[in-house]
């Protein structure tokens, strides 16, 4: 049976984050000062990055909830206690020039336009409902997917087949039906497949070494997979 709809992973897939992070953080310590646990800008660009990652975990192992993990977050990069009000206050002047520079990825709109009427689109993601319909909202995209699934309401977060399950429920279709496109290999494309779905990895840095599984480097890419197009991987059966 051929595929039916495209589910879709938002960070870093359609959204720009890790761009629109690092300069909104890069902002922020402008305006703030640079913490004086971290030598130079890109030390502490760095730390940062590597702090979310573990929280971002958490969430997803449900240690901890969205507003918890921003908390700890700030409390990490900054290397002291603080309390909940203290890191709000300190992380809202980070989501300004974090907001300010959301932006897609030129790729996107092409994308879905071609991808229009042929195939259904929906979103799956490991952050929250209200984060991402926001975030899809103010880049102009949200009603371009008719399912908004995400794991904070869920209780379950990829890679679980679950979380994949759960959202080809909202679509009422069956997995084999859907293809789920991600930028991580195993929380997003490996984990599909374990699910039943098809798992296209966009690897969009060009990373490679994963012959397991269906790859793209850009979603100019997908259009053409979707149609049975071998060049970039696909199953001779793939659609």
């Amino acid at each position: 049976m051929p595929i039916r709809a495209v589910l879709w992973d938002v960070d870093d897939t359609i959204f720009d984050y890790a761009a629109a992070d690092r300069t909104g953080m890069r902002l922020h310590l402008e305006t703030v000062g640079l913490p004086e646990a971290y030598a130079s800008p890109d030390e502490a660009l760095a730390a940062w990055k590597a702090i979310t990652a573990v929280h971002w975990a958490r969430v997803a192992a449900g240690e901890t909830d969205f507003l918890g993990q921003r908390r700890d977050r700030v409390r990490d990069f900054l290397t002291r206690p603080m309390t909940d009000a203290e890191a709000d206050d300190w992380f809202a002047g980070h989501l300004i020039h974090y907001e300010a520079a959301w932006a897609l990825f030129p790729d996107v709109l092409p994308t879905l336009d071609r991808l229009v009427p042929a195939y259904r689109h929906a979103i799956l993601s490991n952050s929250s409902s209200h984060n991402q319909h926001r975030k899809l909202t103010a880049l102009g995209v949200r009603d371009r997917f008719e399912a908004l699934v995400c794991a904070v309401e869920l209780g379950v977060s990829k890679p679980e087949a679950g979380a994949f399950l759960a959202a080809c429920e909202a679509l009422a279709l069956e997995p084999h039906e859907v293809a789920y496109v991600g930028d991580e290999p195993d929380i997003d494309a490996s984990g599909a497949v374990a699910a039943g779905l098809t798992g296209i990895w966009l690897d969009r840095r060009g990373r490679g070494g994963r012959s397991d599984l269906i790859r793209i480097t850009g979603l100019d890419q997908l259009p053409g997979l979707l149609a049975g197009d071998t060049r970039f991987g696909a199953p001779d059966t793939f659609g």
